[in-house]
């Protein structure tokens, strides 16, 4: 018998955020800087610079264990293992706090504008007191990493103040590359994880899972974008991604932010928060059923609504350790076309500090899946004239290996998982690779028709009570 979706009543999924976050132990911060180290003997580079800011934080937070906010920041590796911190005025007496051991290296021009400015030294100085050497094979690591056609290890994202003053050190610019690749290419130090990663990144997925849900208990008729915006903000947590709480037209005037508009019957909706470690979205229409959808959107669950969960259920129980990336493309591309659908991004991508770190799925890709990888199930259907369909959510893979010492080292952890994998094949239907270990407790939940609360789009028999 075939099973089909469809829009019934089923019991929601459970908060179920641990409330509690597992701290990076010594062990990890270790084991990411011997591979870092590894990598660089691999590239026979002597050093490498690694840059930070707001923005772009999270390869110096990598082994730093902070980024340094509305400051620029700089971590010179050398292969011997020696780290130098460079920092602005206000980051620098945090260069104590850091997870590795380090010579802290005072660069003002860091600082925000007018702050006092050291004149002792003149940058190019100051780095080479850092240990920065000349004619000797130097890696820059800004957060891009260039896919074009050109020589992509030679196109720099990072201030060209910080680059221009490099070469010059280095003096010879034949011997300075882009290795970004190091940490977000294929088998890039990031794009696995520990039992120890999964669980620190466990709190910010399961985060972002438990807003959701919460914002979409709260969708109601007059709700105030504000007010659902203030059910996406929870325990003072960074956010990785602008909050979304949009209802009806959204960019009035270029505003991105949620406002003090009302959800009207009828009016599109969309619902994003995001923290280190996953994040969560959920898109449909302000509507009790389908007699409340807009004149000529009668048929949105067929048009857009079903076609993408039926994509959404084929990505959670066809992705496999060890396929490769175009596999991945091609099965999302078979069951949801894109010259119908119309999306254009990776159907997936992996998640860390960085609600986007990168992606091994795209067309042709020969990147490996591999076991420790967090996903974002992320695809994005755009059919003209109707709302979104989203339920954007949060997995990691995991062998047996994997499984074993998580089940070991957290296994409250590990029990929230199992009970998550339980509800979605319970109560949900659907059957999950079983490489995939569920982040958070929304995954594969999709409200539709949002002013409904209780009915979620299942996959069942005919028939099939859930």
């Amino acid at each position: 018998m075939n099973k089909t979706i469809k829009l019934i009543e089923v019991e929601e999924p459970k908060f179920d955020n641990p409330e509690v976050c597992v701290e990076l132990s010594d062990a990890t911060i270790q084991e990411r800087l011997s591979k870092i180290l590894l990598e660089m003997k691999r590239r026979k580079l002597r050093q490498l610079l690694v840059y930070g800011d707001s923005e772009h934080g999270g390869n110096f937070e990598y082994l730093v264990g902070y980024f340094p906010r509305f400051e620029e920041a700089l971590l010179l590796i050398k292969d011997t293992g020696e780290v130098s911190l460079i920092l602005g005025n206000e980051n620098l007496n945090k260069a104590a706090k850091a997870r590795i051991k380090n010579t802290p290296i005072h660069v003002s021009l860091f600082s925000l504008p007018h702050q006092p400015n050291r004149e002792d030294r003149t940058f190019a100085e100051l780095l080479i007191d850092a240990g920065l050497e000349s004619n000797v094979k130097t890696g820059i690591v800004g957060w891009k990493m260039f896919t074009s056609k050109k020589e992509n290890q030679n196109m720099f994202d990072v201030p060209y103040f910080i680059v221009d003053t490099v070469m010059n050190i280095v003096a010879n610019k034949d011997l300075v590359s882009n290795e970004i690749s190091l940490f977000i290419g294929e088998n890039g130090v990031r794009v696995t994880n520990n039992a120890n990663e999964i669980a620190h990144y466990e709190y910010g997925a399961s985060l972002a899972s438990d807003c959701i849900l919460d914002a979409m208990n709260h969708v109601v008729e007059g709700v105030t974008e504000f007010e659902l915006g203030s059910h996406l903000e929870k325990n003072g947590q960074h956010h990785s991604v602008v909050t979304i709480a949009a209802s009806g037209t959204r960019y009035i005037r270029g505003n991105m932010y949620p406002t003090n508009k009302k959800v009207q019957l009828g009016d599109p909706i969309s619902l994003t928060i995001g923290y280190r470690g996953g994040l969560s979205s959920r898109a449909g229409y302000a509507v009790h059923g389908l007699h409340e959808l807009p004149k000529g959107k009668e048929d949105y669950l067929d048009q857009i609504a079903i076609p993408y969960f039926r994509a959404y259920i084929t990505w959670l129980n066809q992705i496999r350790i060890g396929m490769t990336g175009s596999e991945m493309f091609d099965l999302v591309e078979h069951v949801l076309p894109q010259s119908i659908y119309n999306w254009t991004l990776n159907p997936g991508h992996l998640s860390a500090e960085e609600e986007w770190l990168t992606s091994p799925i795209y067309k042709d890709s020969t990147d490996i899946i591999q076991s420790g990888m967090i996903f974002q199930v992320d695809i994005i259907p755009s059919i003209d004239g109707y709302a979104g369909a989203n339920a954007e959510s949060t997995i990691v893979l995991a062998d047996d290996n994997l499984k074993a010492e998580i089940k070991k080292a957290y296994p409250e952890m590990w029990k929230r998982m199992e009970k998550r994998r339980e509800y979605i094949e319970t109560r949900l239907g659907i059957e999950l690779s079983p490489d995939v270990l569920p982040m958070c407790s929304t995954l594969a939940y999709f409200r539709p028709y949002l002013l409904n609360h209780q009915c979620a789009l299942c996959y069942i028999y005919n028939g099939e009570k859930v």
